[in-house]
């Protein structure tokens, strides 16, 4: 079988909203994650503008995909989260927004920060204290240590410890 190498992550935190915000209006809707079906992810492809290849993802057993919605609206997928949870953390393989959710003409800011808190969430749940880590593309360290209060480890290596973890769950899933 072949060795799949890991691709560093380059997603924008645009801002950190307390769900997700429509940009035009600025009205913040509320959001539902929840795992992804094979069925949902057939219109998920790179002709529909999508960067991943989920399909392929959702092949790997040792990984869960999740989708995220917003709230009473659960056919439109705003963005799809990848990760794996490991013995003492939680690690982040993909992360993506929407094609509508990307760029300066995006419909909604939030879809990454909500992503990332939630796999923070999914940490504390495992019992892993909210640790998360996620390779970077090496250009971006920086974005990631100023808007999630990620660490650099090393290399690529990038981790959310429990402090910066709390804070993001806090952010979104205050009311949950």
């Amino acid at each position: 079988m072949r060795k799949r190498t890991e691709i560093g992550l380059d997603f924008i935190v645009d801002k950190l909203t307390n769900s997700i915000e429509n940009v035009v209006t600025g009205d913040s809707f509320p959001t539902e994650i929840s795992i992804v079906s094979k069925v949902e992810l057939k219109n998920i492809s790179k002709k529909n503008g999508w960067v991943f290849n989920w399909l392929s993802e959702l092949k790997q057993p040792e990984r869960d995909i999740y989708k995220l919605t917003i709230f009473n609206n659960p056919n439109i997928i705003q963005g799809l989260l990848s990760v794996q949870v490991k013995s003492d953390h939680v690690y982040m393989h993909l992360i993506e927004s929407a094609p509508f959710n990307k760029g300066k003409n995006k419909m909604y800011a939030g879809v990454p920060g909500n992503l990332v808190a939630f796999a923070c969430k999914l940490s504390f749940q495992r019992g892993h204290e909210g640790n998360l880590a996620f390779i970077s593309k090496s250009q971006i360290i920086k974005h990631y240590e100023e808007t999630l209060g990620a660490k650099h480890f090393g290399g690529r290596l990038m981790i959310i410890e429990t402090q910066a973890a709390l804070k993001l769950i806090d952010k979104y899933f205050k009311n949950q």
